[in-house]
């Protein structure tokens, strides 16, 4: 017996669930990069700060030296100087630790974003979905052979609803007993379209 996928309800079902999977990690992703990049802006502050303090400092340890030159007179004259270059390189170091408390802040609230919708995925949809490719591929390999064609129609017997049984036939568990092969084959077709597969005859 044959086995492929068909667009049966169950293989649609199947299929739109995983597109709306990847849809929700998609979005999840582009949420998180774009709450990492506006985190991020609050660092402009940080690169202004240490781009005037260091530009500030290099500019007093500058004109520091020039001073230092001046006769008699420079050393004292260079101490202030000296001291003003420390408190700008001071402000410089505050500017790279507010750009780096943002960066880790931004990359926090990025993981936190993620974990909710990753964690749906990965504990919730993943599991059902590797349980349904078991099943689909232990349904496969025993279409492939009459035994399995029988324990696929005895299952269908067993679990599928009287409605759809009765359709097959008025006494099918009579015909499947007696080894109708009609019947066999009706049924491990019925039980493989509930995991979105078909099978054909002989």
């Amino acid at each position: 017996m044959k086995i492929y996928a068909d667009r049966f309800p169950t293989a649609a079902r199947q299929l739109l669930t995983d597109l709306l999977v990847v849809a929700w990690v998609y979005a999840a992703i582009r949420g998180a990069l774009w709450l990492h990049d506006l985190v991020q802006k609050l660092a402009v502050p940080g690169q202004k700060l240490e781009g005037a303090g260091s530009g500030l400092a290099d500019n007093l340890g500058d004109a520091g030296s020039k001073v230092g030159r001046v006769p008699l007179v420079g050393d004292e004259l260079t101490a202030p100087f000296q001291r003003a270059a420390e408190a700008a390189r001071s402000l410089a170091d505050a500017g790279r630790d507010q750009q780096q408390l943002v960066d880790q802040l931004a990359l926090a609230l990025a993981i936190a974003v993620l974990i909710f919708p990753l964690g749906i995925v990965l504990f919730g949809w993943l599991p059902l979905r590797l349980r349904w490719m078991r099943r689909a591929g232990s349904a496969t390999k025993l279409a492939a052979g009459p035994a399995g064609r029988d324990l696929l129609a005895l299952r269908a017997l067993a679990t599928q609803p009287l409605g759809k049984l009765t359709r097959i036939g008025p006494d099918v568990a009579e015909a499947w007993r007696r080894g109708d092969d009609a019947t066999v084959d009706a049924l491990a077709a019925l039980e493989l379209r509930q995991l979105g597969l078909r099978g054909r005859g002989r």
